[in-house]
This record gives C-alpha cells, structure tokens and sequence, in this order.
C-alpha cells in the first residue's frame, strides 16, 4: 500500500498488545462501518445488479476483517493522542500552580520576617523546592510531547489515506458490478449481428475495470494486516521513553522532597502531634473576646 508511506513508520514505538487480535482474552473489537464502506456487498440501488458472484463471502469477510480493526486502531490512537496531551497539560499547571502559591507565600502576612523568621526560611525552602520540581516536570512534559504525542500524531496522519484506498476500491467494486451486470444482460439477448457486438464492446470495458478491482483489493488485503502490525515496531520506543521519563522524574521528586523534610522537620513531630499543637492554638484563638461569640 504505496500510499501509506511506511517512511511514515521510524522504528519508533508500540502500543500496547492490548489492542491486539479479535476474540483472544475477550476483547471488544470495534467494527463501525464508515460512509460506502461496511458491509462491501451494500449498494443503494439495487438496479443493474449482476447475478453473477463476482467477489466471493470468504474475500469480502476478510477485508471487513482487516479493515474493522484498523478502523479500531484509528480510535483508539485519536483517544490515546487525546488523553496524553490533556494529563501533560494537567501536570504542568499543578506545577506552575504549586510555584505560584509558594511565590504569593513569600508577599503574605504570614511571612514577615520581624515576626518569625523561621517560617520565613521554611516558605523559602518549600518554594524553592517548588521551582525545582516544576523544572524537571517541563522537561519530562517535553520528552513526552517528542517521544510520545508527536509520534501518536505522526501514525494517525496515515489513516487518511487508508481509508481514501478503501473508499476507491470500493468504487471500483461498484462500477465491477455495473459493467459485469450490462454483460450479463447482453448473454441473455438473443444472439442477433448487433448484441454480439455490443457484448463485445462491454466486454472489453469490463476487463480493465475487472483487473484494477483485483489489482486494489489484493493490495488491500496484503498490506493492511502489515499496518496493522506495524503499530508494535512503531510504539514500543515511544513508550520505553515515556516510562524512564517518569522514572526520572519521581526519583528527582523524592529526592527534593526528602531534602525539603530534612529542612523544615527540625522538630521531629509526628502528624499526630502536629494536630494537637493546632487545635491548642486554635483552642487560644477561639478565646479572644474579639472572636467570642455573642
């Protein structure tokens, strides 16, 4: 299948085999069928119709087959390309979220160094430990976009053109069956000077148009289960990257965030005890006359 351009196709990645074959481990196999293809036997009109079988149940059970489950692939590679860009824009603006409120942190009340400049040095801490967390989240987001989300965009800018060589050869099919249906009306005339050489005549249409039918479906049917497969070679890298990616980024986390405890749990309190040194102070706020209730 010239057209799908396996220059398309780097080694560069695969998709998980949970896409994989119809009916093994009981998946669902998504068989929608797109405008003039489907059911390839369909025609809107039922007029000129040849008698005669000219594709056989077997071939044209094979090429829904095949085609079926492209059709998934395209699917699920649209959601896939959808759902990664939409959890890297998410990661990002936890983290620029994160710098922010660290950074308003600073210009509070809160904060006033002639008040407690040991809280001061604590929102620094935790602010700058912000900043390097959002540092290494911008990188890994931009690994994924180049590793991940570009190559998802890349495989689905061929299905396109898939589906152009599936709407022609079933374009094909139809004017197959429209010529194969005038011959077949010319066989049953009596045989007089004049039919003889009209059934000549379409004859001679039908058999370059026989030939390119034959020629288009078996390119179809010998190259779509090699797209198909192609998604393991072309995704397995892809997704090697996107988990060091992650692995990276954790390990970098837990180091910042180990470094960050070290700083501000000078005191060696547990959560527990935290809690009840709020709830006192709380307890002598509450004890203001200012916020007494009435």
């Amino acid at each position: 299948l010239t057209l799908l351009s396996w220059q398309l196709f780097p080694r560069n990645g695969a998709i998980p085999e949970g896409t994989g074959e119809a009916g093994s481990r009981g998946e669902k196999v998504l068989c929608r069928e797109p405008e003039g293809v489907g059911n390839m036997s369909w025609m809107p009109f039922k007029i000129g119709q040849p008698r005669k079988q000219i594709i056989s149940k077997t071939v044209e059970r094979d090429f829904e087959r095949e085609y079926g489950k492209l059709q998934q692939l395209e699917d699920q590679i649209k959601k896939l390309h959808k759902d990664m860009k939409k959890s890297t824009e998410a990661d990002l603006a936890m983290s620029k979220s994160a710098v922010k409120i660290t950074s308003d942190l600073q210009s509070n009340p809160l904060c006033e160094q002639e008040h407690d400049q040991t809280f001061l040095e604590t929102v620094m801490a935790l602010d700058t430990a912000m900043k390097r967390m959002d540092a290494f989240n911008q990188e890994r987001v931009n690994q994924i976009q180049r590793t991940v989300i570009e190559p998802l965009k890349k495989y689905s800018s061929v299905f396109p053109s898939l589906n152009m060589a599936v709407k022609r050869r079933e374009q094909s099919l139809q004017e197959y069956r429209r010529l194969q249906a005038r011959v077949e009306k010319y066989e049953e005339k009596e045989k007089t000077g004049p039919v003889l050489v009209k059934l000549h005549q379409a004859r001679e249409e039908l058999r370059p148009v026989r030939e390119e039918f034959e020629a288009k479906n078996k390119q179809l049917l010998d190259e779509m289960p090699k797209f198909y497969n192609s998604r393991i070679d072309y995704f397995r890298p892809s997704f090697e990257a996107l988990i060091r990616a992650q692995v990276v980024y954790y390990t970098e986390m837990f180091k910042i965030f180990g470094e960050l405890t070290m700083q501000i749990d000078d005191q060696g309190l547990t959560d527990e005890q935290r809690e009840k040194e709020n709830e006192t102070k709380l307890s002598e706020l509450r004890a203001l006359s200012i916020v007494a209730d009435d």
